[in-house]
């Protein structure tokens, strides 16, 4: 065990944020911590490296187990060093090396150093100073540096520059950076991906498979837990819950055991309810007396099942339309953007029609935000942008989150944006966003990220308008939430343009994908999963051209063998069908596989579905365990099955 949690309650004032949790990290261990907003993820971060101390029960730490920590506080940090300074100062203590070597060096540079006596030591402790460097890796820091900073973003040009000129996202991934290249044992992760584009999460998450030590992810990006973890850690009604898996994993499982809980709960209120009736009606008769005692004695002796109640924050967001636009929502003619020269535009064009829901997605600092800014209209370019009839439009962005006045109260601050909603509407409305009762009398200034995004989107949707722009909506959000929303959206009769960095938020919404290549806008009708598919498809295409391109480049040096082209065709065909015929048998074997594995997982159910196995724990625990284990079985099964299809079909293609 590196660090763990023993029997650990931590409360805030009066309010419990976990009671009598256990928890260990192990080597190896790559945890998504998931919960929803409000429940004490970051807090129980903050208890793993000492920041807070527990109630009751023990944080445990073995004394050599290191800790990185990369939270939202992190960003008050700043100085004028160049961002590769930063970032390297992760080697301190390889740094402090160099320094001392380099004052061994003077000292040696002397005039009165002979390499005799006490110079004799000296030349001694500079070699071994120098050995040293270079099982540290020393003479590599530079250049594992820049690869860091290059894989979450950074151009080149940029290493030189002070930290102090980037912004707050940038900051942070400089710090993650320099997280990355400390190597701690154990690397805590606050919500990482907020500050990611789509190829710098990407980039992490190849990192991060091959990481040595272990690591704790907050996350609402399911894409990012599923690649990334190994283990799921819920925070659930004060209570950690263990599951081991990715996030999809997680979400199955827990529906299963709340499937089989309230199942065997309801199978346990009907014994209740026939011991009860039995003592009832015999308790009152001399004969049956003693048989009605020994029921009761049962009964207080049952090991309660309690009735499960899923306890989850639902925003209730519905997006209204006041008046239908016309078919074409925005044009954009002959857009030119710059900024110094930097071009992010040059001559694009671009047609929002209504019905559209656009995904703005690529990396960061190609112009995302730019061009949502210039389709708003607060951003000026050279060019057109044109409105339809009747486009009535409405924007949310993160800086509205910094525009919240927070003086005010949530209530106050709805009143001020316009919507000419009376004070009983909007509270309402709020009542929809979870600020219930009293809550709307809170000022800005004390809710968390959450929660004032919750307000921004709220403003957003008392607007009605019939054209939504929306930037990183879904930051500060929990995964539930952001599925809500997802839902929200889909529903919403409107058009709308997007940019986020959540891949499983524009999956669900988007049914257009917006890219900025060589400064023009490209446009793909269909949704995120298949400009995927498209993308991988194009660069797999491109890779063989080359491929065959540099293979027929070489043919051409070498001499030509003489083969009859007959006899050539022959023999490949021979070959082709004899793996034909092998993938056929294996295609069989495999069939009657799976039936046999759909046999035994219907009999393991048929054995979850009697009452009488709730009895013995074990027993239900081990059959539970086999229905677990045929299911992973028949998955992989059906995998192996898809790809022989795949290739039997495209070796029947080639023979003809």
């Amino acid at each position: 065990m590196l660090i763990g949690l023993n029997n650990v309650t931590f409360e805030f004032g009066a309010r419990v944020i976990i009671e009598n949790a256990t928890w260990h990290i192990l080597p190896g261990d790559r945890v998504g911590l998931i919960g929803y907003n409000g429940t004490g993820k970051s807090t129980i971060l903050k208890l793993l490296v000492g920041e807070y101390q527990p109630s009751a029960g023990t944080v445990d730490k073995s004394r050599e187990t290191t800790i990185g920590y990369l939270h939202q506080d992190l960003l008050s940090f700043d100085t004028n060093d160049s961002i590769l300074e930063v970032a390297m100062g992760a080697f301190e203590q390889v740094k402090q090396l160099e320094k001392e070597i380099e004052e061994l060096g003077k000292q040696m540079e002397h005039p009165s150093f002979t390499g005799e006596g006490e110079e004799e030591a000296l030349l001694h402790a500079y070699s071994d100073k120098l050995h040293e460097l270079e099982v540290l890796g020393g003479y590599n820091i530079h250049h594992k540096t820049e690869e860091v900073l290059q894989g979450l973003g950074f151009l080149n040009a940029d290493l030189t520059r002070p930290y102090k000129e980037f912004s707050g996202g940038w900051r942070m991934r400089v710090l993650l950076a320099k997280m990355i290249l400390q190597q701690p044992d154990v690397l805590l992760l606050d919500e990482p991906t907020n500050h990611l584009d789509l190829p710098s999460i990407e980039w992490l998450e190849k990192y991060l498979l091959h990481y040595k030590g272990s690591v704790v992810i907050v996350s609402h990006d399911k894409y990012f837990l599923n690649r990334m973890v190994n283990k799921i850690v819920e925070v659930y009604q004060q209570e950690l819950h263990i599951y081991s898996g990715n996030y999809d994993y997680y979400a199955t499982e827990k529906e299963l055991r709340v499937e089989m809980q309230q199942r065997a709960f309801e199978n346990q209120q009907d014994y209740i309810r026939q011991q009860e009736r039995f003592i009832e009606r015999f308790k009152a008769k001399a004969s049956k007396a003693a048989a009605a005692q020994s029921a009761m004695k049962r009964l207080d002796k049952i090991d309660r099942i309690e009735q499960v109640e899923i306890e989850r924050p639902n925003l209730r967001i519905s997006f209204k339309v006041d008046k239908q636009p016309g078919k074409i929502i925005a044009t954009i003619k002959d857009a030119t953007k710059k900024f110094g020269s930097n071009t992010i535009l040059e001559n694009a064009e671009a047609e929002i029609n209504r019905g559209d829901k656009i995904a703005l997605i690529g990396a960061n600092g190609k112009g995302k935000s730019t061009l949502l800014r210039m389709i708003v209209g607060s951003e000026p370019f050279e060019g057109e942008r044109i409105w339809g009839h009747n486009v009535d439009e409405s924007f949310y962005a993160q800086h509205q989150l910094e525009a919240l006045n927070i003086n005010n109260t949530i209530l106050d601050e709805m009143k001020e944006c316009g919507s000419g909603k009376t004070e009983m509407e909007l509270r309402s409305l709020m009542g929809c966003f979870l600020f219930s009762g009293d809550d709307v009398d809170k000022k800005i200034r004390i809710l968390s990220g959450g929660e004032k995004a919750r307000v921004a989107l709220a403003k957003v949707i008392t607007g009605k308008g019939n054209f939504l722009m929306l930037d990183e909506p879904t930051n500060h959000l929990d995964m539930h939430s952001v599925e809500l929303l997802a839902e929200a959206l889909n529903k919403y009769e409107g058009t709308s343009v997007l940019v986020s960095h959540d891949r499983f938020f524009i999956s669900k919404t988007a049914n257009t994908i917006w890219e900025i290549v060589d400064h023009e806008i490209k446009v793909f009708k269909g949704g995120y999963e298949e400009w995927v598919e498209w993308k991988e498809r194009r660069e797999k295409e491109e890779k063989a051209q080359a491929s065959q391109q540099a293979k027929e480049e070489k043919e051409k040096e070498k001499p030509v063998a003489v083969v009859k082209p007959q006899q050539q065709v022959t023999n490949a065909t021979r070959e082709q069908k004899k793996e034909l015929e092998k993938l056929q048998r294996q295609f069989s074997k495999l069939e009657e596989q799976i039936e046999q594995q759909n046999k035994t997982k219907s009999s393991i159910e048929a054995e979850l579905a009697n009452p009488a196995n709730y009895a013995d724990r074990n027993k239900f625990a081990q059959i539970e365990a086999d229905h677990k284990a045929i299911k992973q079985k028949i998955d992989q099964a059906n995998n192996q099955y898809e790809a022989l299809f795949e290739q039997i079909m495209t070796l029947e293609k080639q023979i003809g």
